[in-house]
């Protein structure tokens, strides 16, 4: 059985749901187990991320999908807490050769949450993954997913906290295409 984690960090919630739709669509395909890695407030301790049993758990993982709101344009304080953290495996090469994605929110239509997706993608570059686009061409699909158009990763926008129907139904298919990416690999 392959094993996809879903790292996030959420402030208002809205990031949690999006968390909550991914993991929903990785749950859907067979075979696939899914663990939900929340970064939380009181991991970071002066600046710094310190909950080696989240990073320790990570290491049995196929697939990440990495979630963050954007604050200022990119990914909040506590997931880039996170990331640092990671230096070790990155020398070591530990996370190289898994299966990665991405998701933001943010309240502006245009609030360059590209940015975030893209640091993301840098990231999973950094660590050596492989990363996983959206392969729904935006304003293109019948069912209306990827209403935003990003094809890096899963953009969202909320408006008063709350988010777009279609944004959590392009989030389930996002972890329904990492999953279904992550068993072809493993096969």
């Amino acid at each position: 059985m392959v094993k996809v984690a879903i790292v996030y960090h959420s402030v208002t919630g809205t990031t949690m749901q999006l968390a909550e739709a991914v993991e929903a669509g990785v749950s859907s395909v067979t075979g696939v187990e899914v663990i939900s890695a929340e970064i939380l407030g009181s991991d970071i301790i002066e600046g710094r991320f310190e909950n080696s049993a989240l990073i320790k758990q990570l290491s049995d993982v196929d697939a990440m999908v990495f979630g963050s709101p954007t604050f200022m344009g990119c990914v909040s304080a506590q997931f880039k807490a996170f990331a640092d953290a990671t230096g070790e495996l990155w020398a070591d090469s530990a996370w190289s050769n898994k299966i990665a994605s991405g998701f933001t929110t943010g309240s502006n239509l245009s609030g360059d949450q590209l940015n975030t997706i893209q640091y993301l993608q840098i990231f999973a570059n950094q660590h050596g993954m492989l990363w996983t686009s959206l392969d729904i061409p935006g304003n293109c699909d019948p069912e209306g997913r990827n209403r935003l158009g990003a094809q890096s990763g899963l953009i969202a926008h909320s408006l008063d906290g709350e988010l777009n129907p279609i944004d959590l139904v392009t989030a389930k298919y996002l972890g329904q295409r990492v999953a279904n990416i992550v068993s072809k690999f493993s096969e």
